[in-house]
């Protein structure tokens, strides 16, 4: 391979073809997050999973983030093939949400959704690895990217939504595996991109970026931020659906939150404050509005307050993604968002299971802890604003 400085720039018709076929996939990919998370819960109460058992469920794609998920995305960097790692986890991730349809008694269903969630939840951080590759490749921004998946998810959400009033909710995972066989048909047209230059020293390994200090803020304090969301995302629609409310009005909540973090995607090329600000912007976010959420305000009230997901969710995801692009080396992207990813997963899954025991005997005091989650995780990024100020960019960021 010719070295970095040597690759031909891109074309805009090339760059406009990977940008294209990216926010395509990134729109089935996470079009697949706004059926299965608002909705899965909803089909395990159906099938008749109690409280307790949806907790834990549903923190097994948490559990395997930091287990399976830093192995599957080793492999792929060892083996200089994202893309294709893309491919093969999204036809098994589709098999498996069918797999899981099949079942109904809660330890079968636990085991089905484990083995998909192994699959499955690697699918993000390796888009993100691939999408940050072709950032540099081609000079492209993250945000106005990303922010296909989100609209993808709204249009997840307000379809799966819909569908709630019209046909049972047992039949519901027929939908979410049905999104994720679209998805899995659209990661054949991901376009490969030129292999990462190899490595000029041990000392900018995977292995030394566990023992880099402002990595490690980095991924701690998302996780605390984004893993403060864990009760929201797993009893939010039952909680609703118990107070009245219909799947289509669920549904918009849900687009609510997601339409802010748009906008949010959208202008972060404008943004000028530094990304470890973002972060902080988001945590102290999170921190309010998890604090409203737990007085069970009206729907109203709630309106307005999921428009606060696109700063928790988007503001944080962009700020991470800033300091992520700074601070790792490109050859290592996809280890260091496994290494993000797996974090984010020991955070949220604790998170989970935690919350599951909560809301069964306190309800919305459950969003108490939540608060507290954001708040720790807004203090990590400041405490380590200044080391992270000064990084310079990576090859990986194109800048």
């Amino acid at each position: 391979m010719p070295p970095e400085s040597q690759i031909p720039i891109a074309s805009p018709e090339a760059a406009k073809r990977f940008a294209t076929r990216l926010a395509l996939f990134y729109g089935t990919l996470f079009g697949l997050v706004g059926t299965q998370l608002p909705f899965f819960p909803v089909w395990l109460k159906a099938v008749g999973i109690d409280a307790s058992w949806i907790g834990i469920i549903t923190a097994v794609p948490s559990v395997t983030r930091f287990t399976t998920l830093p192995l599957v995305t080793g492999f792929a960097e060892r083996r200089q093939s994202v893309r294709g790692a893309l491919i093969a986890t999204a036809f098994l991730s589709a098999l498996g949400f069918l797999a899981v349809g099949t079942q109904h008694r809660p330890l079968l269903v636990f085991l089905a959704f484990a083995f998909t969630a192994c699959i499955w939840t690697p699918m993000v951080p390796l888009t993100d690895a691939y999408a940050l590759r072709g950032m540099t490749r081609y000079g492209l921004n993250y945000g106005p990217l990303r922010l296909w998946g989100s609209a993808a998810f709204v249009v997840g959400a307000l379809g799966c939504g819909l569908l709630v009033d019209v046909i049972a909710a047992r039949h519901l995972i027929w939908v979410i595996a049905a999104v994720a066989g679209f998805g899995a048909l659209v990661g054949l047209g991901l376009q490969p991109l030129d292999r990462p230059r190899t490595a000029p020293s041990a000392g900018h390994g995977a292995s030394a970026l566990l023992r880099d200090r402002g990595f490690l803020a980095i991924i701690l304090a998302a996780a605390l931020i984004q893993g403060s969301h864990a009760a929201y995302y797993t009893f939010s629609s039952i909680t609703w659906q118990a107070s009245g409310l219909g799947g289509l009005t669920i549904a918009a909540l849900w687009v609510l939150g997601v339409l802010a973090e748009i906008v949010v995607f959208a202008l972060s090329p404008r943004f000028t404050l530094s990304p470890a600000v973002l972060m902080m912007i988001g945590g102290l976010s999170a921190v309010a509005r998890w604090l409203i959420t737990a007085q069970e305000p009206s729907v109203a009230v709630l309106a307005v307050v999921q428009t606060a997901h696109g700063l928790t969710y988007g503001l944080t995801q962009i700020g991470t993604m800033g300091l992520l692009v700074r601070q790792v080396p490109g050859h290592v992207m996809a280890r260091g968002q496994g290494y993000l990813a797996a974090c984010a997963g020991m955070v949220t899954g604790s998170a989970s299971i935690l919350s599951g025991v909560i809301y069964a005997r306190h309800g919305q005091d459950v969003y108490y802890m939540m608060a507290a989650m954001a708040l720790s995780g807004a203090i990590v990024m400041w405490s380590a604003r200044h080391r992270l100020a000064d990084q310079p960019h990576s090859s990986a960021s194109g800048g």
